[in-house]
């Protein structure tokens, strides 16, 4: 039992990389980000339910960061 859920885990995250690449998530061009590393692992995460019409995407909003006092 173990084993089938292992592979079906595998699979479902090897399409969920086909996913991805299709939606050129892994190109030399794009700057890696918050949101483009977010939507990229969401994409991966989703894996078959992307075919299904599901688009995850991040917000990656600034969260305001006590600085230091000087």
């Amino acid at each position: 039992m173990r084993n089938i859920l292992g592979l079906l885990i595998v699979v479902w995250l090897l399409i969920g990389v086909a996913a991805s690449w299709q939606r050129g998530y892994f190109g030399e061009d794009r700057d890696v980000s918050c949101k483009t590393f977010g939507d990229t692992a969401l994409t991966i995460v989703a894996g078959p339910l992307n075919y299904v019409g599901v688009n995850p995407k991040v917000d990656c909003k600034a969260v305001d960061v006590p600085q230091p006092s000087k």
